[in-house]
């Protein structure tokens, strides 16, 4: 049997994603089982990134108008520049990724992707790799950040770059096969204060 047979999972994504972001991971997902939708600040189709250039486009399944976290049971979210720096000046989108950090449920990011996470308060606290640049905004968020391919920390999976992808969807399968994470613990971490 697959190890993610039956697991729903969201992926957050929008214009400007970086395509190997979001495609491997969901393959890899989708081998394993999940039904992996993307979910999106629109309806229809969203376009994609690579390297230096729009790269495609992949259909939205929901939109965040309909979307509930409650109806799934992991969160990944693709890195690209753009797609998450739109997504963290979301309020329906931080209230969807919300909805799965404080329930403890499972989440995967890679590369820019952890910029989302920050605006949750989810980072703090936390062990973390992203793209290098984000090193600083995610330290000043209260997490300890490392150079890494792939890291795990109580159900969060975050890798630095599209080279990781192989080290990201092992660790994500892991972690989302093994489901909720301590909820309370997740809640009470975002409340906590930032380490000065």
């Amino acid at each position: 049997m697959a190890k993610l047979e039956g697991l729903k999972v969201a992926i957050l994504a929008t214009d400007g994603f970086e395509r190997s972001e979001l495609i491997g991971p969901k393959k890899a997902l989708e081998a394993e089982g999940a039904e992996a939708k993307v979910v999106s600040l629109k309806d229809g189709e969203i376009r994609g990134w690579e390297k230096m250039d729009w790269s495609g486009s992949v259909k939205v399944d929901l939109s965040l108008e309909i979307a509930e976290a409650e109806d799934f049971d992991a969160l990944l979210l693709p890195g690209g520049v753009m797609n998450p720096d739109k997504l963290r000046m979301n309020e329906k989108a931080i209230e969807f990724v919300k909805g799965f950090t404080e329930s403890g449920k499972p989440i995967a990011s890679i590369c820019h992707g952890p910029w989302t996470l920050i605006e949750t308060g989810y980072v703090r606290g936390k062990t973390v790799t992203s793209w290098p640049s984000l090193k600083t905004d995610l330290t000043n968020a209260g997490a300890t950040w490392v150079d890494r391919e792939v890291v795990t920390d109580e159900g969060l999976v975050t890798s630095r770059k599209p080279d990781d992808i192989p080290a990201l969807n092992k660790k994500m399968i892991e972690e989302f096969a093994e489901g909720v994470h301590n909820p309370a613990a997740a809640r009470e971490n975002q409340t906590r204060q930032p380490r000065v």
